[in-house]
């Protein structure tokens, strides 16, 4: 029986994403076929179909879930706290580098990793005007640094790559 959450069908959906997302290492996303996933699984078509409506919905879930384990990242962090919130995300970038350079190639909708942003924190900074402005600003340079570090392959320390932030935001 095809249960939604049953271990069997889980256990398919993990293997048509890591295909997925060790194809995309290679090709670009118009260029991965249903039959090129089901070949590197072994499963059959009809699995696929199953699970997906067809390449760009395996996509908008893969994207999804990275979304989602990375918001899981900082569900407990301490806004005010930057400094062990930078390091944490740096350290948690470089242990994962496949998966943020998978995100990154799946926003083809110019979305942000870094949706998060405490407007407690820009209130008592007293950013209160025009605050949509500098959100974006935040969110477009921190993506911004993210991506080259990955495109240089982390070379750069997650300590080194917190303090890059810190002088950037001016410790605010």
């Amino acid at each position: 029986m095809n249960v939604k959450n049953n271990k069997r069908r889980r256990e398919s959906q993990e293997k048509i994403e890591r295909a997925f997302i060790e194809l995309l290492q290679t090709c670009e996303i118009k260029d991965i076929t249903v039959s090129n996933l089901i070949k590197t699984t072994g499963l059959n078509r009809s699995t696929f179909y199953a699970n997906y409506i067809d390449i760009f919905d395996l996509a908008d879930k893969t994207r999804e879930k990275l979304e989602n384990d990375f918001s899981n990242l900082f569900a407990d962090y301490d806004y005010f706290n930057e400094r062990t919130g930078a390091l944490k995300m740096f350290k948690h970038i470089k242990e994962n580098q496949i998966f943020y350079k998978t995100y990154f190639k799946l926003c083809y909708d110019d979305k942000h990793l870094v949706s998060i942003y405490d407007t407690r924190r820009a209130k008592k900074e007293h950013i209160d005007s025009n605050i949509k402005y500098h959100i974006e600003f935040f969110r477009n340079g921190l993506n911004a640094i993210i991506k080259l570090w990955l495109a240089n392959g982390c070379q750069e320390a997650p300590e080194e790559m917190a303090a890059v932030l810190k002088q950037e935001y001016r410790g605010r």
